[in-house]
């Protein structure tokens, strides 16, 4: 029987190491820094790249990093029945027009989905719905705002019965978007809705990887999660 080939690194025709890559990608990800701040950082560590080449990399390798994070989310997630879904749509300026960046966070704050489109109406509600339910699956309840598509959308879906609205309820997603309006401020908005996508995509994934709660945790506990995140994140793509 012939042995299965094993699939090529996607490190193999780059001159830098994968630690470097991993490096580059997360720092640009995780923390609201220019292109050009991070060329500088690295420089500091004895790393000299273009602020370009940190385009490129975060471009090439942020959406299979976010990948590989996401597929090991979904598996763990599949063992849990009860628990409860977030729904919230942002205002994103797209190019000088407005769009909606619409957001799915479980009950411990981590982001499920985020889905870019022009309109917040049924038709826009009813894709976002699809689009997550048939990745993680169907929630034992789903917190939405007074949106009128949200309803329309779980009608036709047969979930209306699951729904839940509060005036504080919705309070997780609603700080989840902090993250992502840093990013956007530094990187002076968003210029195509393609790149919005893409990587509202890549930055939730990264965040869920390195979200601690550190405000609920002890210092040696949090210090004990941050090292086996930075350990998981050594090992991607690997």
């Amino acid at each position: 029987m012939p042995r299965r080939r094993k699939s090529d690194s996607p490190f193999k025709r780059f001159n830098s190491s994968p630690e470097v890559i991993r490096l580059v990608v997360m720092m640009y990800v995780r923390f609201p820094l220019s292109l050009r701040d991070v060329e500088d950082l690295l420089f500091e560590r004895g790393i000299d790249i273009c602020h370009e080449t940190v385009r490129f990399w975060w471009n090439r390798f942020g959406p299979m990093f976010a990948a590989d994070i996401k597929r090991q989310r979904i598996s763990r997630m599949r063992g849990f029945r009860q628990w409860r879904c977030h729904l919230d749509e942002m205002f994103v300026k797209v190019g000088g027009e407005t769009h909606y960046l619409w957001r799915a966070v479980d009950h411990e704050g981590e982001i499920l989905e985020s889905y870019v489109t022009k309109k917040r109406d049924k038709s826009a509600a009813l894709k976002f719905f699809r689009k997550a339910l048939k990745q993680h699956g169907s929630p034992f309840e789903i917190v939405t705002d007074g949106l009128r598509s949200y309803p329309s959308a779980m009608r036709d879906l047969g979930i209306e019965d699951r729904r839940e609205v509060g005036r504080w309820l919705n309070n997780r997603v609603e700080n989840s978007h902090l993250p992502l309006r840093r990013r956007e401020r530094v990187m002076q908005r968003f210029r195509r809705l393609k790149s919005l996508q893409k990587f509202a995509s890549v930055h939730a994934n990264v965040h869920n990887h390195f979200n601690s709660d550190r405000h609920l945790t002890e210092r040696q506990t949090y210090k004990g999660t941050r090292s086996a995140a930075l350990a998981e994140w050594q090992k991607l793509m690997a």
